[in-house]
């Protein structure tokens, strides 16, 4: 018999990828990626060059085609497989990245009358230009005494639908009035692809307030945030929720057209990039944490019991395996920091140096970084260049490094804001365990653990647990094709559940990662300094970072 495959398309923040898998073993025979034509957008939009607001960030939804366009016909010919042998494709998402559609399901910023208005366009998951509504919309569910408020840790982000929606609402009315439906870019990607319009049990759980047994809050709720938002959940957050792992339906024959597959492939309901890479490491048991790390990280935990969590981003039942209670928290930069010091901090002696070697700046900085003891350095870093997700779930913090020198050289800076990163896992895993869900094992996958010993080393150290890494380059691709597999089924050749197809095609390297005793003894200690400092900036103590955001935004009105 003929092997079968699955695809899985990968939608990152900069570029999307197509993965063509074997689902005999979970082995990548080809992979291809499509930056985004259009990028990150976040300083003028494409069509009118109107400058955007601090804080904003967009994405054009005709690159998520383009994805598909290019990357799906590429692995085809590349692997040499035939598309009657491709049996089911999955993809996965940034989130929450939502966007509205008319009653055709076209998106806002596809029409002439609403290119021009930045709302009509995809929020990408990091616009933070919401932080108003969901400071109120906190303050509410709060004085209600909202039930479903500690379920995310006490605090709904600025990053998720309903303080996205909220902001529509509030500063284009017109924009609200005129969509017929918001959805997450997942969600609507499927709908492209089969003609069939579901939402995910994962991103409306973690990114739309539902709960299994809930549903959404109350309509006294939302017409306590806004009269406007009444009706918002059975109107334009309207639709079926499906657990993962579910057919959406079937590939159209326009899509197959566009992509070379054949119509009628099944495909899977959308998924979030990091929880689909769960079941790719082979996790589909409580207590073993999952690091999705990259620009930044999302901690994934399977659980038995609904427990309350400070600062996690959520608790959602099927939200990452059916069967589950899926907890997830994060740390919203983490190679995004390394990037910023690389880019805009480092002495041109450094680039200079590691030109002549003929290797890269992150490189170069890391040969030398290794070559300290933890705390030599003499510094601490916070790691708040993009805000807090975890578990303070506050994006109007800032990053600070205490302890700098004349002597203080820019690779000892560059290992401080590694191990802050560090510190800020231990902080959620110690939320998690303290809270009665255990961290027994831990997994990491991503770029960052696959080109980063230094790190992976630092992490290992400071949360005093041994780290195991993900086999493929390609992790939450493969998940999806995963669930394209689940989605086909076993009569097709795939699977019946997301628990077989790991066990077939889930791989983890043999090297793992395991705490050095002399390290951890130093890292607890500067551990204990960064929780002082934590909870000095982070919980009311000295307000200063928010003092200073509110003077820099008076000075450039």
């Amino acid at each position: 018999m003929s092997h079968k495959y699955a695809i899985g398309v990968d939608y990152g923040t900069q570029s999307g990828r197509a993965v063509l898998v074997d689902l005999s073993n979970g082995h990548e025979i080809a992979d291809h990626v499509t930056p985004y034509p259009h990028g990150v957008i976040d300083e003028t939009l494409p069509t009118s060059g109107q400058p955007l607001e601090h804080d904003w960030a967009l994405q054009h939804p005709d690159d998520y085609l383009e994805v598909l366009r290019r990357s799906i016909p590429a692995v085809l010919k590349q692997s040499g497989v035939d598309p009657s042998d491709v049996i089911g494709l999955g993809i996965d998402f940034t989130a929450c990245t939502m966007l509205p559609i008319d009653e055709q399901g076209v998106p806002l910023c596809f029409k002439p009358e609403w290119k021009d208005n930045p709302h009509g366009w995809v929020k990408l998951w990091k616009h933070h230009a919401a932080q108003d509504e969901a400071d109120r919309l906190n303050a509410i569910a709060a004085e209600r005494g909202e039930k479903f408020l500690p379920r995310y840790g006490g605090k709904i982000s600025s990053e998720w639908m309903i303080a996205k929606v909220w902001q529509i609402v509030n500063e284009a009315p017109d924009v609200y009035e005129a969509t017929d439906l918001f959805t997450e870019a997942t969600d609507w990607v499927i709908s492209q692809m089969t003609g069939n319009f579901v939402r995910n049990s994962c991103t409306a759980g973690y990114k739309s307030i539902w709960h299994k047994k809930d549903g959404y809050p109350s309509k006294d709720f939302f017409k306590a945030l806004d009269s406007r938002l009444e009706n918002l959940t059975e109107t334009k957050l309207r639709g079926d929720i499906m657990p993962l792992g579910t057919k959406a339906g079937e590939l159209t024959e326009a899509m197959a057209q566009l992509t070379g597959l054949n119509a009628g492939t099944a495909i899977a309901v959308g998924n979030v990039d990091a929880h689909a890479a769960v079941p790719a490491v082979g996790v589909v048991t409580p207590g073993k944490l999952v690091m999705a790390m990259g620009t930044s990280i999302c901690h994934m935990l399977l659980g038995s019991n609904e427990v309350e969590v400070e600062g996690m981003c959520g608790v959602v039942e099927d939200g990452i395996i059916p069967g589950y209670l899926g907890y997830e928290a994060g740390q919203s930069a983490v190679g995004d920091i390394f990037e910023w010091f690389v880019e805009e901090a480092v002495p041109a002696h450094v680039k200079e140096a590691a030109e002549k070697e003929g290797v890269g700046v992150h490189q170069w900085l890391t040969e030398r970084a290794e070559a300290y003891t933890p705390g030599e350095t003499g510094l601490l870093a916070l790691d708040w260049w993009n805000g807090n997700r975890s578990v303070l779930v506050d994006t109007n913090l800032t990053g600070v490094i205490v302890g700098y020198s004349l002597l203080t050289k820019p690779e000892e800076v560059y290992r401080t804001l590694l191990e802050s990163t560090a510190f800020g896992t231990r902080k959620i895993i110690d939320a998690f365990h303290n809270n009665g869900v255990p961290v027994d094992e831990v997994y990491a996958c991503g770029g960052l653990p696959q080109r980063n010993r230094l790190l992976m080393q630092i992490y290992a150290d400071v949360t005093n647990r041994e780290i195991k890494i993900a086999d493929s380059k390609q992790t939450p691709a493969i998940g999806a094709a995963m669930f394209g597999a689940v989605a086909a089924g076993s009569a097709k050749g795939g699977y019946d559940n997301v628990v077989d197809a790991a066990k077939a095609m889930a791989r983890v390297r043999e090297e793992t990662f395991k705490p050095i005793p002399a390290n951890v003894a130093v890292y607890e200690k500067l551990y204990q300094e960064y929780s002082v400092l934590h909870d000095y900036f982070g919980r009311g103590a000295n307000d200063v970072m928010k003092r200073l955001k509110s003077l820099k935004d008076e000075a450039s009105r």
